[in-house]
């Protein structure tokens, strides 16, 4: 089994560890070129990939030559946009044109998409080389690497762990080096779960900030990154507007980089109850307990309050979204229904026996959770919860408990706030024992996205040192 290597067998400066901000610095300085990094990148994820299984689509000789231009550009001093010759990947539900969108699941037919989703388009307008799509687990349905179309996705802190989902590979990617920009999907905790057991930086935006085609209730595209000023950096370019989302909020001339932020007497609450689900592990609970005294310590004032997420409420979203899933099945032959993987299956298929009020009430957690939300945050500006219940848990389960009976046991801290359209951010908080990533979550008032990044740039420096990150098995 991989565990962490210490940081100096490898050069501190190695391009593919560099951040975006970094290499867009060092670009404009002629320090290096985007095919000099794109080579080391591509050297990385040689190392990595044969036990990660991060990578859908990868096409190396695409990238070289995306490099190539882009080196010739910043040669020129003409750069085609804010992103222009940095790496990123993109998760496998986002469409990009000319190529499949699987939903991570055998079940779903191969068709190529037409055009870019906003998310991509903005990307690519923005100069990024986009060399690959990620994994992700059936239907975007699961917070594991576990899929019946993609291979096992693994974490890169320790192989016999799951990396989270549904954005897992975007998550294994970015903790492993893959360059520095990493776009996932979030409609429980799809972007910060992933982050949280990765040591990375997700922001999941309020529902309309960033575009997405199609949408849905909750549904929002959001960066996962190493550091805040990256995913600042992404938010720059993902929120321009796109009319294909009739979900999207008004364009707004939002400073994505004036996100340095003081906690000072700001009002925040400490969430240690998320109020159903399972049980908070010891080692989360010092770590959510640290990062609210570090924020007390800087001038905030911190209360702890109780969660918002009922029983009902969450046996609800369950309901809603098992007759949802089962919609989509139902529609199959059975013999491709069959490819789905089992415990997808398993799930869904109650679906069918639910009757029209219990899908109804169902979706009226929603706006019961919103109304919850509003309520909470009306005396304050944030509020920091533990991320996931749990540290970690096997590569191979498809949920922490891995039973279809009880499956989002642990989305209990994060999915309130896709209901309620809140903005909230995963960012590492601390380790356990092991030296296995721990995430906080800082959550704040809809729209406000800025603060949330700016609150998460102060806890940057509050947090403490950093362990390295892992580095690949010695072949």
């Amino acid at each position: 089994m991989h565990k962490q290597v210490p940081e100096a067998e490898e050069e501190v400066t190695s391009l593919h560890d560099l951040s975006a901000v970094d290499l867009i610095a060092g670009y404009r300085a002629k320090q290096f070129s985007p095919s000099e990094v794109m080579e080391e990148v591509l050297d990385h994820v040689a190392a990595w990939e044969p036990h990660i299984k991060a990578l859908y689509l990868f096409d190396p000789e695409g990238a070289r030559a995306a490099a190539r231009a882009s080196t010739d550009r910043w040669q020129k001093g003409e750069p085609v946009g804010t992103l222009d010759g940095v790496p990123a990947t993109i998760k496998d539900n986002i469409a990009t044109k000319g190529q499949p969108i699987p939903l991570g699941a055998a079940s779903v037919k191969q068709v190529p998409a037409e055009r870019d989703a906003p998310p991509a388009a903005r990307l690519r307008e923005a100069g990024a080389i986009i060399f690959s799509k990620t994994t992700m687990p059936d239907y975007g349905m699961l917070s594991s690497g576990l899929s019946s179309f993609h291979p096992l996705t693994r974490n890169p802190w320790d192989l016999g762990k799951n990396p989270g989902g549904s954005s897992s590979g975007a998550g294994a990617a970015a903790a492993a080096g893959y360059g520095p920009l990493h776009l996932g999907t979030d409609i429980g905790g799809s972007v910060r779960l992933p982050a949280a057991w990765c040591g990375l930086v997700a922001l999941k935006p309020s529902l309309g900030r960033v575009p997405i085609d199609p949408p849905y209730v909750g549904r929002v595209a959001g960066p996962m990154t190493r550091i805040v000023d990256d995913a600042a950096l992404m938010m720059c370019v993902l929120s321009k507007p796109d009319r294909r989302d009739g979900m999207s909020l008004p364009a707004d001339n939002i400073n994505w980089k004036a996100h340095e932020k003081s906690p000072r007497k700001l009002r925040i609450g400490l969430m240690l109850d998320a109020g159903t689900g399972q049980p908070l592990e010891k080692a989360v609970r010092a770590v959510a307990v640290k990062a609210a005294k570090a924020f007390e310590s800087a001038g905030a004032v911190v209360t702890e309050v109780d969660g918002i997420l009922t029983r009902e409420m969450l046996d609800g979203l369950d309901n809603f979204w098992r007759a949802r899933m089962w919609d989509d099945l139902s529609k199959l032959p059975s013999e491709e229904r069959g490819k789905a993987l089992p415990y997808i299956l398993n799930w869904a298929e109650a679906g069918a026996k639910l009757s029209g009020v219990d899908v109804v009430r169902g979706f009226n957690a929603t706006m019961a959770i919103r109304a919850a939300a509003a309520k909470l945050f009306h005396e304050l500006d944030y509020v920091i919860s533990p991320v996931s219940p749990v540290v970690n848990y096997p590569a191979e389960f498809a949920s922490p408990l891995n039973d279809p009976a009880r499956p989002f046991e642990h989305i209990a801290f994060t999915v309130p706030w896709n209901m309620a359209e809140n903005p909230a951010v995963s960012i590492n908080g601390g380790y356990d024992e092991k030296g296995f990533p721990i995430g906080v979550q800082i959550v704040g008032r809809r729209f406000d996205d800025l603060g949330v990044l700016g609150m998460a740039k102060a806890f940057e420096g509050l947090r403490g040192p950093q362990r390295p990150w892992p580095l690949p098995p010695k072949r």
